[in-house]
């Protein structure tokens, strides 16, 4: 059996405890009764207790004054202030075990809740939803965070205890059974995680760790630190815990702008990339890594490096969706400030050459240069989306792009995102078109519930001054119930001709575009004031991807020069181009 640095380990005899408390002076270990923890070098406390077998609960006892979960607990029975489990890892029975993932340039994202993806809100119930899936065309499954949170609903982003799937939504070995079925059917497994915060109820690691954290802050509380070794490596161990005792495929690295790192260190981020690396070349998996970085750091990124030896294959592409967003709906708040001068221009640009900010100075990120320049990358080092959890869940009622702009318009910027050579990604239900709203939700009481509520009513005044009584409180359970997906809107005559029409999509991009993305590069694009919008890319194979749309209302006139290739979508274009109407073509 594998020993791990961090938690409890199963061993032949029974089990090994270890626990980081540098700042306490006794640490006992409460089975059935307390057992003092024997102290080592550098704040370790260990100890080893024969005869112990899977489903062991067990706390430790900081200087006999506080009982606390195991920080890298594999399992919350009852919550965060419950006592640990011990999960055997070895017992699973893997039917997939022959599978070794996808390569990235064959990845279609869908981003999902497990709590609202079906109504029991459960991993197992998410089995039933995975030939839906395979039949859209979704090659990767991306989960928001499990790891063990206060309460029974939360995004996830308020997790304390990294180790533990939450218990909410089932057992670590149905989440095993979700990830196992899911490997059969040739769908990838990605998993959000978050490296940036602890949230703020159920975390005691200030009370016995108080090295774990700086004096900095973050949006959601302090900052992490990891220059301390232990930390670090607390971080790289979960990364491969998810990896290899979950066979999650890939993990998406919440906001890793909010990860402070000192001048001339060697970031965290380069460890846990070369660790995954290791990984994938000992067991010969395709494993991927994806960011979400507010700062457009294109040298974090390279799509080709195989396996990760200290970069990153992709970044959630948030410009390339905020320009959508201000074409469809002409909203001009918070950050969609940015995009107001030529949306059409910004398109473009991200088409050309994947973020929009790549150095210029961004007003909403306080007057200060954003980005780094990024026309060199693969385009698949870019995840571009039209929605996800963020961009519908921080409106004030949570509403998604389908309650805001026309079908037409949809339409055109799925057509767009589906079969450009970036990797696409979709929302849980985009693919039906799907109403359910996805508003913030979790599950605290008391005095913590009371400031998420007054912290809500701060950040979106001006929401409740418009709305009033409309926008829904975060802690009412009728909120959470409110996001739960409609399945049973997908056999409606809308839902049904949007799921074919991303059906046809995502097979159009299997059949011609997948196969030619190893060793694509962007190529030019422009766009006109009159909504006429034009891009190219040179594919693997050396052929040429051409884009043409028409991204207005209106009808417009085209004078085309001899097209090149043959139509791939939409047929041939003519001199007048439909409102909101795209083609592409593929050939010299």
């Amino acid at each position: 059996m594998r020993a791990r640095q961090f938690g409890a380990s199963l061993t032949d005899a029974g089990a090994m405890f270890r626990l980081w408390a540098p700042a306490a002076r006794r640490v006992d270990l409460i089975l059935d009764q307390p057992q003092p923890m024997q102290r080592g070098q550098d704040g370790w406390f260990s100890a080893g207790v024969a005869g112990l077998k899977g489903g062991t609960r067990y706390k430790f006892r900081i200087d006999d004054e506080i009982d606390v979960p195991d920080p890298a607990s594999d399992f919350q029975p009852e919550d965060v202030n419950g006592p640990s489990e011990l999960i055997d890892h070895n017992r699973f029975q893997w039917s997939a075990s022959d599978w070794r993932g996808r390569p990235w340039h064959e990845v279609v994202l869908l981003e999902s809740h497990v709590g609202t993806f079906t109504r029991e809100g459960s991993y197992r119930a998410m089995i039933g939803k995975l030939d839906h899936l395979v039949e859209t065309g979704i090659t990767a499954l991306e989960l928001m965070p499990l790891a063990d949170f206060a309460g029974q609903r939360n995004w996830g982003y308020d997790g304390v205890l990294w180790y533990a799937p939450d218990s909410a939504y089932g057992h670590p070995d149905d989440l095993k059974a979700l990830i196992d079925a899911a490997h059969q059917r040739g769908l990838m497994m990605f998993l959000d995680v978050v490296y940036n915060h602890f949230g703020p109820e159920g975390n005691y690691l200030g009370r016995y760790a108080p090295s774990f954290f700086t004096d900095a802050h973050t949006p959601w509380g302090s900052a992490i630190d990891y220059r301390v070794s232990e930390v670090r490596a607390f971080a790289i161990e979960n990364a491969l815990h998810w990896l290899r005792d979950y066979r999650f495929d890939g993990l998406r690295l919440d906001a890793i702008n909010q990860i402070l790192t000192e001048p001339g260190e060697v970031p965290m981020l380069h460890d846990l990339s070369r660790a995954a690396g290791e990984l994938a070349a000992e067991t010969g998996r395709h494993i991927h890594l994806v960011l979400e970085n507010g700062d457009n750091i294109a040298s974090l990124l390279d799509t080709v490096e195989e396996p990760p030896r200290g970069k990153y294959r992709a970044q959630w592409n948030d410009d390339y969706h905020h320009v959508w967003h201000v074409l469809l709906t002409g909203e001009s708040h918070g950050y969609y400030g940015d995009y107001q001068r030529s949306p059409l221009a910004d398109m473009a640009r991200s088409l050309a050459s994947g973020f929009v900010y790549q150095g210029e100075v961004s007003e909403f990120w306080g007057g200060r240069p954003r980005g780094e320049p990024s026309g060199h990358l693969a385009p698949t080092a870019f995840v571009n989306f039209l929605q996800n959890h963020d961009q519908i869940g921080n409106r004030p009622l949570g509403d998604r792009l389908e309650s805001l702009a026309g079908a037409k318009g949809i339409e055109a910027a799925l057509t767009v995102t589906l079969l450009a050579p970036m990797t696409p990604m979709l929302f849980m239900g985009e693919e039906w078109g799907s109403k359910a709203p996805f508003p913030f939700f979790c599950d605290f009481h008391g005095e913590l519930a009371e400031a998420v509520r007054k912290g809500r009513r701060r950040e979106y005044a001006w929401a409740y001054a418009r709305y009033g009584e409309e926008v829904p409180d975060p802690l009412d359970i009728t909120t959470f119930q409110s996001a739960v997906l409609d399945w049973q809107s997908r056999h409606t005559p809308a839902g049904q001709a949007r799921l074919a029409l991303v059906q046809r999509l995502l097979k159009v991009r299997q059949r011609e575009i997948a196969p030619r993305l190893s060793g694509a590069s962007f190529g030019k694009a422009q766009a006109h004031d009159d909504g006429l919008l034009m891009a190219d890319w040179r594919m693997g194979d050396g052929a040429r991807l051409h884009l043409l749309a028409n991204l207005s209302s209106a009808e417009i006139t085209h004078h085309a020069t001899q097209s090149q290739g043959s139509p791939i979508w939409g047929g041939e274009p003519g001199d007048r181009l439909p409102p909101w109407s795209v083609f592409w073509r593929l050939g010299g």
